[in-house]
C-alpha cells in the first residue's frame, strides 16, 4: 500500500513538472497578417474612417454562413490583400443577426451571405460583393482589385 501510495505522488510531481515546463499553445484572436477588422461599433468604424481619411469596407455576415467562414479564414488572411485593405479602409465585421447587426441591416439590407459593402466615411454605398468572388481560389486577388477601383 505504501508502495502505491509513493508510486503515485511520484506520477503527480512527473505529470506537474512536465506540464510546467509546455505553457499552453496562446489562442490566436488576432491574424498577424490580412484584414486587421476594426473592434468598435459601426459608427465608430464610420467617425474612424473620416477622421483618417479612408474608406470603410462591412463584412455582413452569420454564424452559420459557410462561404462567410470561407472568407474570414482563407480570404481575409491574405497578406497582400490585408496589407492594402488596412492602409485604405477601416474594416468592420458586422454580425446580421447579432448585437447591433439587426439594426445595421435595416439601412444596409443584403440579398445572400456573405455580402461585402465598400463605403464612404459618410456611410454611402460605393459598391457591394454578394458571395465569395469568382474564382474561388483567387477570392483576395478579385477582392483586392474590386478595393482598388473603389478606392479610386
Amino acid at each position: 500500500m505504501l508502495k502505491s501510495s509513493i508510486i503515485a505522488a511520484f506520477l503527480c510531481v512527473l505529470s506537474i513538472s512536465i506540464f510546467a515546463g509546455n505553457p499552453p499553445a496562446k489562442k490566436k484572436d488576432t491574424p498577424t497578417e490580412g484584414i486587421q477588422f476594426f473592434h468598435g461599433t459601426f459608427k465608430e468604424a464610420l467617425a474612424k474612417a473620416k477622421k483618417e481619411n479612408k474608406l470603410v469596407m462591412m463584412d455582413c455576415y452569420t454564424t452559420w454562413c459557410g462561404p462567410c467562414k470561407y472568407l474570414k479564414s482563407k480570404v481575409f488572411t491574405d497578406k497582400a490583400l490585408g496589407e492594402y485593405m488596412n492602409q485604405k479602409f477601416v474594416c468592420v465585421a458586422i454580425d446580421y443577426e447579432n448585437g447591433e447587426g439587426p439594426a445595421v441591416a435595416q439601412q444596409y439590407p443584403v440579398e445572400g451571405y456573405p455580402t461585402l459593402y465598400f463605403l464612404d466615411a459618410k456611410g454611402k454605398v460605393k459598391k457591394s460583393v454578394v458571395g465569395v468572388p469568382n474564382p474561388v481560389a483567387s477570392a483576395a486577388t478579385v477582392l483586392l482589385k474590386e478595393a482598388k477601383k473603389v478606392a479610386q
